[in-house]
């Protein structure tokens, strides 16, 4: 039984877009000493726009972490949990598709 080369592309993109969003909202909390969050696009300003890019991009990370809190302290029931997690999935494939492309775009 082999595996669809559509499939293993899927597991790539999958994998570059949790590693890409945990990197990412890594980085931004060493530069700024700030905890990359949702509530980076409510400052209002320049500071909203700019943060965009890291908030879309780091975002199957804030939601998974966000969930996990979520889960230990108010005791959120699985199915939000899984429900979440499922999310946070679609969000990672399609954005560690959208940093596929960008890469085969610079050639690296």
């Amino acid at each position: 039984m082999a595996i669809q080369p559509s499939a293993i592309e899927a597991l790539q993109s999958l994998f570059l877009g949790f590693a890409f969003a945990g990197l990412l909202a890594s980085a931004f909390e060493l530069f700024t000493a700030r905890r990359a969050d949702f509530k980076l696009l409510q400052a209002g300003g320049l500071a909203a726009v700019a943060s965009v890019p890291v908030v879309v991009f780091s975002a199957p990370f804030l939601i998974l972490r966000n969930t996990m809190h979520g889960r230990q302290g108010a005791g959120r029931p699985f199915s939000f949990v899984m429900l979440a997690s499922m999310t946070a999935a679609i969000w990672s494939l399609v954005s560690g598709r959208v940093v596929l492309d960008l890469l085969h775009l610079l050639g690296a």
